[in-house]
């Protein structure tokens, strides 16, 4: 039997946000496993953390693919730490395919430290405006591409063709904006890994961020991400790192007959 919690992040309410599961393991599974258990659990990501000498070693898996970066389920995995296995340290360290990572507490939110992913400018491919049915007015490339429209309205109206989208040669694609009362707001689809539509993407940040903070001058922003679901994430440059903060919600725990 291996514990099992489902943390909705990026928010403070059940049901919005975007829910990961978390897996803590006494050992790692065989990769395999892994995959079949994100698949069954059908979230965007699974967590799963084993202890390690300097903190805990962390992997994350869409339900068809292992990923190098993901900020809900790391997150979803902090907190669990936190609130439900009496971790009393001041932060958490993480060691993961993308290298060391690091989450505290300010006041009621954890704090995230990323590694900073400016993008490039490119120009937009075919399949990138097939997919998004639109033209940008800025397309650039990091793990990710991002398109940056004029207005908050055009990137909450966009209709993927996932298809097209799932074409592409990254991760997933961002969409963003200028907000209406946020900084900028943004989308996230990523049905080449088995993620259509992300509801919250705290990996993404690692590249808004950059781009955001260049365009308007500042270290410090306000984002949200306006899926269905939505979710509120604060960024602040710090050098090459990202720090993104949110809060998180417990949504169920359990254990999974795994054999």
């Amino acid at each position: 039997m291996i514990p099992y919690f489902v943390v909705h992040a990026f928010t403070d309410t059940v049901f919005g946000g975007n829910p990961a599961g978390v897996c803590p393991l006494e050992s790692w599974l065989d990769e395999r496993l892994m995959q079949r258990i994100a698949a069954e659990n059908r979230l965007s990501e699974t967590a799963f953390f084993v202890a390690a000498e300097e903190g805990y070693d962390l992997r994350w898996f869409t339900p068809t693919a292992e990923i190098d970066l993901c900020g809900h389920a790391t997150l979803a995995s902090a907190y669990v730490l936190f609130e439900h296995l009496g971790f009393e340290g001041e932060g958490i360290r993480f060691s993961t395919r993308s290298g060391p990572l690091a989450v505290w507490r300010e006041g009621h939110a954890l704090v995230m430290d990323f590694p900073s992913r400016p993008a490039s400018p490119i120009a937009a491919p075919e399949a990138l405006l097939a997919g998004l049915g639109r033209t940008p007015s800025e397309t650039l490339q990091s793990r990710d591409l991002l398109a940056v429209f004029a207005s908050e309205h055009e990137v909450r109206s966009i209709d993927p063709d996932f298809d097209a989208i799932a074409s592409l040669d990254c991760t997933g694609v961002i969409v963003t904006a200028p907000g209406e009362d946020v900084d900028f707001v943004s989308r996230f689809f990523a049905p080449r890994v088995g993620v259509p539509e992300d509801p919250v993407t705290g990996s993404a940040h690692c590249t808004l961020a950059p781009y955001w903070s260049r365009r308007l001058g500042r270290a410090q922003l306000a984002a949200r991400q306006v899926s269905a679901r939505g979710g509120e994430i604060a960024c602040r440059l710090a050098d090459d790192r990202v720090h993104v903060a949110g809060h998180a919600v417990l949504y169920a725990k359990g254990l999974l007959n795994v054999g």
